[in-house]
Parts: C-alpha cells; structure tokens; sequence
C-alpha cells in the first residue's frame, strides 16, 4: 500500500481529501509530495477526481462513496438540482445518469471515474433560496422539490403555467401539490431574474388558490 493511502486511512477520517491534506501527511518537497501522489494514482490506489482533489479506491473507503457530497467539493458555489433533486425527493420516477447541480459560476460537465457531474449557471438574486441542507453521514446542499423544478424551468427554457405540463412532463404525481409551502413559491418568486419562472410560479399560485 501507498504511503500516502496509509496515512489516509490512519489519519483522516474521510475517504475524499485535498492537496492540503498532502502536505500535512507526507513530509519534504512538493516535489516528493507530487511523486507520491502520481504513483498512487496510476496504481489504482486513489482516484484522481480534479486538481487538488482525491478519493481513495473501493476497496480502502471506509464507507461508500456519495456522489451529490462529492459534487459539493469538485465544483462551487453549487448545490444538487434538476432531476437529481426531483429524483432524491421522490418526485420524479426514473433516474438520472448524471449528477446534476446549480452552479453560482458558469455552467460546465466534469467527467470522472466515479461518475458524471453537470453544473448549470442559475442566475439569482438569492442563490440558495429554497436550498436546504442534509446532514447524516454526509452534508450536502440540494433544491427543494420547488427550487428544482424552478431551475428546471429556467434551464430548459419552458414556457409552463399551471400544473398540467409538470404532470404531463415529468410525471409528477399531483398528490405531492396537496401542501404547497406558498411563502417558499414567494422567496421563489422574489430570488429569480427569469421571466419564465415568475410566470410559472404566479400561474401555480393561482391554480392552487383557485
């Protein structure tokens, strides 16, 4: 086993770790530091996630690994969105071949071995409006089933009032609009620039007021 895998797996408690963490582990110069590393990767024994960014291989992780944790760490301001968001929530059926995000930066796909991580830009006047946080074994920040399917709206450019196309389109289930959190449709409504949003957040409160 690697030095530096021994030192993970004594040492730090998570199985995802930084170049920070390097050089609190492994002693000399960076150099020695990077040549370490290099071979750790080409063994197989860690995986190269993003400059900077490390996991170790399945079989030293102390627990499985969790994509939406992970997406956190490669690429932010960002939190879990879209279908992954309506797929962790149960409002969506299917799910997603890629771990998608909404991102404060531009918009970009980051490929790994774990997996596929696509971030889109979400302008916003408050960007973690209708975010919550999940803290068990791991902590990340997601979309409320609202904040998602805003941000749904707004990347695909839909053009949808009321209910109907939600149903139609995503096949959400219409028992999920039984208890509607109208001051979270108003911080909605008040945090987007899109046009397309605002309407479809108005055109729902009205159906649902009717």
């Amino acid at each position: 086993m690697n030095t530096l895998v021994e030192k993970v797996v004594e040492q730090v408690p998570f199985d995802i770790f930084t170049d920070t963490t390097v050089r609190h582990l492994i002693q000399g110069t960076g150099d020695r530091r990077y040549s370490i590393v290099k071979r750790a990767i080409q063994s197989g024994e860690i995986i190269h996630l993003r400059r900077g960014l490390y996991v170790l291989a399945e079989k030293y992780r102390r627990k499985p690994n969790n994509l939406f944790e992970i997406a956190q760490m490669l690429y932010g301001p960002s939190y879990i969105s879209f279908e992954s968001a309506l797929s962790f929530h149960g409002w969506i059926p299917e799910g997603v071949y890629a771990v998608t995000s909404a991102s404060a930066k531009r918009s970009q796909e980051i490929e790994t071995q774990l997996g596929i991580f696509s971030y889109t830009h979400i302008p916003s006047n408050n960007f973690y409006a209708g975010v919550q946080r999940v803290s068990s074994d791991n902590i990340f920040l997601i979309a409320t089933p609202w904040r998602a399917l805003t941000d749904y709206v707004y990347f695909h450019k839909k053009n949808w009032k009321g209910l109907k196309p939600v149903i139609e389109n995503l096949r959400v289930d219409q028992k999920l609009f039984q208890n509607v959190d109208f001051r979270l449709l108003e911080e909605l409504y008040n945090a987007t620039r899109s046009v397309n949003v605002k309407r479809f957040i108005k055109s729902i409160k009205q159906e649902l007021l009717a």
